[in-house]
């Protein structure tokens, strides 16, 4: 069965599991990633049938810095130094040029690769102490709720030998963004809290935010099927107006109200936009355990900033998916 490990001792067993090809759940700022040897193909492709992943959606590779990533990329660009001098560790994951020994599961097939910074300290020394690239997509089924702690990591793999390690709760709670450099413009494929204009204001130029249902960016960058990040029980985002409406059996999450009008059960969450980011799985995932025939989303508050504009932005695109019908 799965088990939670907290510490130096959760490191050691993590890094002897994944120098043995086996799989270990870590922490991240963003989710808790489902871990594997970047360069070992059968660890990848254990991955891939742990999490019921479609062999056409990519994975990002998770290094202990910008010396690790070169070792992965056939290009690595002046405007990839200044990002990772500006962002990493952090949010931000580069789409470049693959190596030829990066397996193609990791890449979908295509010729380039996903690598990011994790600024997580448990992360960090994980991949530090085996010395390797370590891929990480989210820690549950694919298509569930993206996990923000360990809990919803071990429930979603009870039943399995997988060791996860303990690192508290996710400080961004939703994935990174992803930027491809592979092309002459920069392009943000995957939304995520850290916003274009902030990485346009360290490369001194425009960047591209491409629509995520644009085909050409599926080989690309993860998280972008369309649906996504769904609870089983059947998902709505809804406005305040319409919170007054919701029948007693409908779980609410929101953050205007402080009671469920027809007395049902209501999950609080907050009223400020990085709050509300940091929370929006953990209470998808709450309302999914609870007894509810439905649940509703209330919209996000107003974004007051562009900093805010875009975890609005990495929000919206995340719940968009999360009630996919």
């Amino acid at each position: 069965m799965a088990e939670i490990v907290a510490g130096p001792e959760g490191i050691a067993m993590g890094v002897q599991r994944l120098a043995g090809g086996r799989l270990v759940a870590f922490p991240t700022e963003t989710v808790y990633g489902l871990g594997a040897d970047a360069l070992n193909a059968d660890a990848v492709q254990r991955v891939f049938a742990l999490k019921g992943r479609p062999s056409t959606n990519p994975l990002i590779v998770h290094v202990s810095g910008e010396e690790m990533a070169r070792t992965l990329t056939r290009h690595w660009p002046e405007e990839a130094t200044k990002l990772a001098k500006a962002f990493w560790p952090g949010p931000l994951t580069l789409v470049l040029p693959k190596v030829d020994h990066v397996p193609d599961a990791v890449t979908a097939g295509g010729d380039t690769v996903a690598v990011r910074c994790p600024e997580h300290p448990m992360a960090l020394a994980l991949i530090e102490a085996l010395g390797s690239p370590i891929v990480g997509p989210s820690a549950n089924p694919s298509g569930y709720i993206s996990p923000t702690t360990p809990e919803h990591v071990r429930d979603a793999f009870a039943s399995e030998d997988l060791l996860v390690l303990d690192g508290g709760h996710c400080r961004a709670g939703i994935e990174s963004t992803v930027l491809d450099l592979s092309s002459e413009t920069p392009r943000v494929l995957r939304p995520g809290v850290l916003g274009a204009h902030r990485i346009g204001e360290v490369l001194g130029c425009e960047v591209e935010v491409v629509e995520s249902s644009a085909v050409d960016t599926n080989a690309r960058s993860p998280g972008l099927i369309g649906a996504h990040y769904q609870p089983r029980t059947p998902t709505r985002l809804v406005s305040q107006e319409e919170l007054a409406n919701a029948p007693s059996t409908a779980v609410l999450i929101a953050w205007s109200i402080q009671t469920h009008p027809c007395g049902g059960e209501l999950i609080a969450i907050s009223d400020r936009l990085a709050g509300f980011a940091q929370s929006i799985y953990r209470a998808l995932h709450e309302g999914d355990r609870a007894k509810g025939t439905q649940i509703w989303v209330e919209n996000p508050p107003e974004a007051n900033d562009d900093d805010e504009r875009a975890i609005l932005y990495a929000l919206l695109e995340r719940l968009a998916r999360a009630t996919h019908a």
